[in-house]
């Protein structure tokens, strides 16, 4: 698996068939929290395929291979801002249906419970336990070389699910083991107890996913980024006898864009287009990290304006 969307497709077809499973026994053992882990990845699912067809039009645009079309006409300056619209929903999601689920659960805890059998339960969470473990290890060495948001956000979802398979399948095994003692009254809190668990921690993981993606759509600039951008524009003021410039600088998905203006002095003996050219590819040298995900441009007036 070499490139993002191949990743992508893999998790797409694993989280279906979780999901499904997740479902069909979910029903057959009476439990609640089973149900809740199938359309926990169901949804899951449904937001890797966005996030499949975003990551083609992120690659398709930046490396110019999207054909003319009206879709590339209407967006002329990318897809990137995609990329945090699609996280930012896909954590909301998350959060919000183990809020959802952690209020069924007090509402069935306070009910009473409600009975499952535990057998088809075990064999559930054992065997999910092991394809999501599988799963999250596999998407996690594929990004060492791809390092990609939506895969590290796949990888986290894996780790996520495997940590609430794990939570049920011990809750169903120690279920088991009481039943027909004197803790047997126990059992019908298992189910609604362990999901209540489940979602308590569940709940704050996506923050900061969120946090970094609506940041990403407010166009908040990167502290880092911007003082090394501003080094450099400040050399390239003093090296070659400029007033002052002005930086924007924005990170958007896996995309950097960066706006440079520089204020010459008025009078200045005049260059050819040529020469501007060969200062443009100086700079962006020392900008660095070239590659179809950056957006530069570099700007050279008189006019103070134009800059602000």
């Amino acid at each position: 698996m070499r490139t993002e969307q191949d990743v992508l497709k893999t998790s797409i077809g694993a989280t279906i068939l979780v999901a499904a499973s997740g479902i069909f026994f979910g029903i057959v053992s009476g439990s609640s929290s089973i149900a809740f882990d199938g359309a926990y990845s169901l949804m899951d699912a449904v937001m890797s395929v966005l996030a499949l067809i975003v990551a083609r039009l992120i690659m398709g645009y930046a490396t110019d291979t999207i054909a003319p079309s009206r879709l590339r006409d209407r967006f002329s300056v990318g897809f990137w801002h995609l990329e945090p619209i699609v996280l930012g929903v896909n954590g909301l999601l998350l959060m919000g249906v183990s809020a959802y689920a952690l209020i069924n659960a007090v509402g069935s805890l306070l009910a009473g419970g409600n009975p499952l059998l535990f057998d088809y339960a075990i064999i559930y969470a054992a065997v999910t336990l092991a394809a999501c473990v599988a799963m999250a290890s596999f998407a996690k060495r594929a990004n060492r070389s791809i390092r990609s948001e939506f895969i590290a956000l796949d990888a986290t979802a894996w780790m996520m699910s495997a940590g609430i398979t794990a939570a049920l399948l011990v809750a169903f095994i120690g279920g088991q083991l009481v039943q027909g003692t004197r803790f047997d009254w126990v059992t019908p809190y298992i189910d609604p107890a362990v999901l209540a668990l489940v979602c308590l921690v569940l709940i704050p993981l996506p923050v900061p996913v969120v946090r970094r993606a609506l940041e990403d759509i407010l166009l908040m600039t990167p502290d880092g980024l911007r003082a090394h951008v501003d080094a450099v524009a400040a050399d390239a003021v003093r090296q070659h006898g400029f007033e002052s410039y002005r930086a924007y600088v924005a990170r958007v998905g896996r995309s950097t864009q960066i706006d440079l203006y520089f204020v010459v002095p008025s009078g200045m003996p005049a260059r050819t287009m040529e020469a501007w050219d060969r200062l443009r590819s100086e700079i962006s040298e020392r900008v660095g990290e070239e590659s179809p995900n950056r957006w530069l441009t570099i700007v050279f007036t008189a006019d103070e304006g134009w800059a602000d």
